[in-house]
């Protein structure tokens, strides 16, 4: 994966911190999906692989042991799905981006599948500290018929200790390409206190938001229309389709609740796309 500097994102991060990095390669075995390739530099790795509906799913659970980042670090997670794999990859718990005096942190997040491959990724919310300063990068690369299947959720500050973000930055990227052609880019950058966050055509108000992605050589009008068919517990979503992606949208004041709306998405569209039922991973309900 190439990443090309913006310097829009990218001013103000500095070479000091932690440094971690995890590189996971899969590759089909006979009926199986196995983790071929693990490397990790820093504190960033994986659990062992996990095979919760046979072998032909290929299950990880990514743990980053400090739980949290501040200005400074750098975190890397490269995966690659080869030619007819399934993975599904997850997260133990929230991330956490703790106050920073000054320098930004990074996390990028490279997802990468080729031919018959289905691709997850199902982490849970990124939680924003007040005056925190981070970068967020997701960069989604499919090639011929490669599906993918994930989301992201972002909370502004810690909302069940009552706080809001009023200083600091965060500064977020989502691509997604097929056969290296733009499908879906996406860059934001959200000032602690900026007008934005309370303006309606911003996040009116709400600290949470998050982004559900799926895509995949053909997406059905019925599959949209079963999308908006999935109503929200909380706060706001809403769906819509582009040729080859259905992109659905969350903004409340409950991680919670974009949680519950993008597994529910998630449950609806798995069966057609993957040819499975949703099984829900173990270490979401620890």
């Amino acid at each position: 994966m190439r990443r090309v500097a913006d310097p829009s994102l990218d001013s103000g991060v500095v070479a000091s911190g932690w440094r971690a990095q995890l590189d996971l390669g899969y590759r089909r075995l006979g009926e199986r999906t196995v983790l071929t390739k693990r490397v990790h530099t820093g504190p960033l790795v994986v659990q062992k692989s996990l095979y919760p509906e046979g072998g032909a799913v290929c299950q990880n659970v990514i743990v980053h042991p400090p739980g949290g980042i501040v200005g400074g670090d750098a975190l890397a997670v490269n995966v690659d799905a080869g030619p007819c794999t399934h993975v599904q990859l997850t997260t133990p718990g929230a991330a956490k981006c703790y106050r920073s005096g000054g320098a930004f942190a990074r996390q990028r997040i490279g997802l990468r599948a080729v031919r018959g491959a289905v691709l997850e990724w199902l982490p849970q919310e990124t939680i924003i500290f007040d005056a925190s300063k981070i970068e967020l990068e997701l960069s989604i690369e499919l090639f011929d018929d490669a599906r993918f299947l994930g989301w992201d959720v972002v909370c502004l500050g810690r909302t069940a200790a009552g706080e809001r973000f009023d200083h600091g930055a965060l500064r977020q990227r989502l691509t997604l390409t097929r056969d290296g052609i733009p499908v879906f880019a996406e860059r934001a950058v959200l000032n602690g206190g900026a007008p934005l966050l309370r303006s309606p055509v911003g996040l009116h108000g709400n600290p949470v938001f998050g982004t559900f992605l799926v895509a995949a050589p053909i997406v059905t009008h019925a599959m949209l229309e079963s999308c908006r068919q999935v109503s929200v517990m909380a706060g706001e979503g809403a769906v819509t389709r582009l040729p080859g992606v259905v992109i659905a949208r969350y903004r409340g004041a409950s991680a919670a609740a974009a949680r519950h709306y993008f597994v529910d998405l998630w449950r609806k569209l798995r069966p057609a796309l993957a040819l499975r039922a949703a099984v829900p991973p173990r270490i979401w309900a620890t």
